[in-house]
């Protein structure tokens, strides 16, 4: 895999490149282990148009759905994973997210109350030397086109607990941001699902299309 990264990291950035140019495509991860990597169904589909509204980006309108062994990763620049319950990476999974990330990819993952302890230990498999760290509120991440000054807004509450946003950086750059304790998926679901007030989904849009921005353009 070594010997691939270099003709991984030029496939990759060119795949990018070339999709930007007319579309881009960003993807759902669907992960083994149990967990229901598919909750939120509505939530990708409106985050993708909040965007295309606001960011004036170009992004299909229909996210993919990808699985971390796959070589289909490496045609996605941003890649969602959500759910309450287990993740399992098998080896081959855990090198070719590692490898992925490490080419310029991103993921970012959404704890939809219950996978944090999982995806804390799956994650340590893709980088062993590396921890996640909370990121300070004056990260450019909360600072894109909306203002986030007090760091991740809180969608739903759970265990009282404030919103954090972690993240893994290699080389100094964050290859995974990981909300936790805030649902920032859930706000992006249609109404009809959890009824949040406009306020909360605005706040939860805005926050996901910062994601979106910082990726684009880090």
């Amino acid at each position: 895999m070594k010997k691939l990264l270099p003709l991984l990291l030029l496939f990759f950035f060119t795949t990018v490149v070339l999709a930007q140019q007319n579309s881009v495509k960003i993807a759902l991860l669907k992960y083994r282990g149990g967990g229901d990597w598919y909750a939120n169904p509505t939530s990708l589909p409106n985050l993708i148009r909040f965007c295309n509204e606001q960011l004036h980006t170009s992004i299909d309108p229909e996210p993919g759905t990808v699985e971390p062994g796959s070589s289909e990763l490496f045609n996605y620049a941003f890649v969602h994973m959500t759910g309450h319950g287990n993740v399992v990476f098998s080896d081959n999974e855990v090198e070719t997210l590692r490898t992925y990330l490490l080419a310029g990819g991103f993921l970012h993952i959404d704890d939809n109350y219950g996978i944090d302890p999982f995806i804390r230990r799956e994650m340590k498999k893709v980088f062993p030397d590396q921890d996640f760290v909370e990121l300070p509120f004056n990260h450019p991440v909360y600072h894109q086109k909306f203002d986030f000054p007090k760091g991740l807004p809180k969608i739903h509450e759970h265990d009282n607990k404030p919103a954090q946003g972690f993240g893994l950086f290699v080389n100094g750059r964050l290859v995974c941001f990981y909300s936790y304790e805030c649902d920032l998926g859930d706000g992006w679901e249609d109404y009809s699902v959890h009824r949040d007030a406009d306020e909360i989904r605005q706040k939860a849009l805005q926050m996901g299309a910062n994601l979106i921005s910082f990726v684009f353009n880090q």
